[in-house]
């Protein structure tokens, strides 16, 4: 039974509450709620306008009301007076199904009927830019090759240890930060968890890097590619299934050199398979394909794959297997929205287990200078509407994800590339105005 949220007011000192949803395109929506109506709010939802966000509805559609999910609440380290909460969509007393929490709580639950708990961890990469975004926040971060540069992660300590310290102070289990591939970029690492926790505490790291960037006079961004020419920002995710009661790892197996067993593997199959069409998911912006499809960055590789292949401890592919009873999907962006990601991981991978799909042959080469000798890999969509084609070609994924869900989804996202290829830009003028 739910924790009522009047409780953990009282306990915690809390005033105000977030109550908040992410829409299709990955926003944050909320209301603040005083901790003295949260009780109403709690039994009959905020009331939002749907169509006022990124989801498929009109201004004629009843309230969309969102029910906070007490379970999720967290204290705002930097303003302990307010609480965030994930929130539920319905409407007409009905689960509103193209909204990506229901959309992953759905297949949470379709795993958790064959007795398997999803577990994943993600590695979110982001920039620290100055605070109107036009430049990296750091002058002297100016390195060919600045990966895990110590200076530069020093120059930005404040951020980074505030940041890390909240985590710590929330139970999160963060275990290591650093300086990433591009100038001005920076990951952090926490624990892994149950999927739906860590796509609530994925969502809340987002809010709470840009909040603490900002009292340093800072802006984060979690975009694909924000800097031409630079390593763009990754989302990888790190997968692995366990028994109901969480101790088991169903992935795990000493007979294999790699140490996956048969359902592992055939998971990462479904992982495989399915790889163009989640890909509109995983990668979700036109700029996504900026970083997937990228040439040589300044740093010497993309880290990015721009083609469906899988290998052991090889960070050049798509998907690795880094240790035993775990895989690595390395295709997502920070775009990624953190309920969506988790859902098409658990949707992909559960129907390569009911098929026992083969991921195929393993490849050990880097597919960086490599990777033409592999002809028969699939490679991924150049573009958004290219990757929105794959998937709603795919039927399998479609039906795993939810009709509404894919139909809303494949609108706006078609909508969102049809208003990108309508704006002229300043490469068509200069290329273009002589002809």
């Amino acid at each position: 039974m739910n924790e009522q949220l009047s409780d953990f007011a009282k306990e915690r000192g809390v005033e105000y509450f977030l109550i908040s949803y992410t829409d299709l395109f990955g926003a944050q929506r909320a209301k603040l709620v005083p901790a003295a109506a949260i009780d109403d709010i709690q039994e009959g939802g905020a009331g939002f306008a749907g169509f006022a966000s990124w989801l498929d509805m009109t201004p004629a559609d009843p309230d969309l009301l969102a029910m906070p999910d007490s379970a999720s609440a967290i204290q705002l380290p930097w303003k302990p007076e307010v609480a965030w909460v994930a929130a539920d969509c319905t409407m007409n007393e009905r689960l509103v199904e193209q909204a990506p929490r229901n959309v992953l709580k759905a297949l949470v639950a379709r795993a958790g009927e064959r007795g398997m708990r999803v577990k994943t961890g993600v590695e979110p990469e982001f920039f620290l830019l100055s605070a109107d975004g036009s430049e990296i926040s750091d002058s002297h971060d100016t390195a060919e090759k600045p990966c895990y540069d110590q200076q530069a992660l020093m120059r930005r300590y404040d951020v980074i240890a505030q940041i890390c310290t909240y985590m710590q102070d929330l139970g999160w289990k963060p275990y290591q930060n650093d300086h990433e591939d591009a100038n001005g970029q920076f990951e952090m690492n926490w624990e892994f968890d149950d999927a739906l926790a860590t796509a609530d505490k994925h969502s809340f790291f987002k809010f709470m890097v840009k909040s603490v960037a900002e009292m340093h006079g800072l802006r984060a961004t979690f975009m694909p590619k924000p800097i031409a020419g630079l390593t763009g920002s990754g989302c990888h995710a790190h997968i692995s299934v366990w028994d109901g009661a969480g101790e088991v790892n169903r992935f795990a197996s000493r007979e294999d050199e790699l140490g996956l067993s048969e359902e592992g593997r055939h998971f990462l199959g479904g992982i495989v398979r399915h790889a163009t069409a989640y890909t509109a998911i995983t990668n979700p912006t036109v700029n996504s394909y900026k970083r997937i499809n990228a040439p040589r960055t300044a740093s010497g590789a993309t880290w990015a794959p721009n083609s469906v292949t899988w290998s052991g401890n090889n960070r050049t592919h798509m998907v690795r297997v880094p240790g035993p009873g775990r895989i690595e999907l390395r295709l997502a962006d920070g775009a990624a929205n953190p309920y969506l990601l988790q859902a098409v991981i658990i949707a992909a991978g559960l129907d390569g287990i009911d098929t026992r799909a083969d991921p195929g042959k393993r490849q050990d080469i880097n597919m960086y200078t490599e990777g033409h000798l592999v002809e028969d890999a699939p490679r991924l969509p150049l573009n958004l509407l290219d990757a929105l084609r794959e998937l709603d070609r795919n039927g399998a994924l479609k039906a795993a994800l939810g009709e509404e869900f894919c139909e809303a989804y494949l609108k706006l996202k078609k909508d969102e590339w049809n208003a990108f290829v309508s704006h002229f830009s300043r490469w068509e003028k200069e290329n273009a105005i002589d002809i």
